[in-house]
């Protein structure tokens, strides 16, 4: 679990009601407004701090805009440097990762992300920023298991294909989730998509070896 905000020091307790903020009343202007329309000046004005504070702990408007998203792949990646690992069980580690991950977000994670991810779905520059994201988090968490796994089978291509056999099922709980009625966007009913999807992988990857 994440750690209690309260336990942190005052000035880390202060930094994140920064960052919460600037994450809340950015996805509330863009939401409102429009992306491109919106401007790193309404952003700051609106939160009341300097744009030197906003660049220490976002890089631009898209950083901000994907918060959400960004904020729970950097847990799965902590997550997966620590976690046993055997090529054995790489698919399930890959899984149990993500649940972990997604129980580490704060209060009001998924109301943020469904706003985030809204945008993302309409705004091309932030679809695009999104799969890059996507692609950079793939390829570091591939190094980080082909590291810890040296010697050990599967290779790299393995590694990669597993990955991506999960993440296409993370992504078909998230439609799924995301298309549901609002009352049923919690947290609790995005697990049950994720379990959903997930239970399907061994039967598309037979279908796959009567293929080969």
């Amino acid at each position: 679990m994440q750690k209690d905000a309260k336990e942190l020091p005052l000035r880390e307790r202060k930094k994140l009601r920064t960052r919460q903020a600037l994450v809340d009343t950015a996805l509330e202007l863009f939401t409102a407004q429009d992306f491109t329309t919106v401007t790193l000046d309404e952003i700051v004005d609106a939160v009341e701090v300097s744009k030197r504070t906003f660049f220490r702990t976002f890089t631009s408007k898209e950083d901000v805009a994907l918060a959400p998203e960004k904020e729970l792949w950097a847990a799965y990646v902590t997550d997966i440097e620590s976690r046993p690992l055997s090529g054995e069980r790489l698919l399930g580690a890959y899984k149990d990762a993500l649940f972990a991950a997604l129980e580490q977000m704060t209060d009001g994670w998924e109301q943020r992300f469904l706003a985030s991810r809204s945008l993302a779905d309409r705004t091309p520059a932030l679809t695009a920023h999104s799969l890059r994201h996507c692609s950079e988090v793939s390829a570091n968490v591939v190094r980080i298991v082909a590291g810890r796994l040296a010697g050990q089978s599967p290779g790299d291509t393995e590694l990669r294909l597993l990955l991506d056999l999960m993440l296409a099922a993370w992504h078909r709980a998230l439609e799924a989730w995301t298309s549901s009625e609002a009352a049923q966007q919690d947290r609790a009913a995005l697990v049950r998509h994720m379990h959903e999807a997930f239970a399907v992988i061994p039967a598309v990857a037979a279908l796959a070896a009567q293929d080969g």
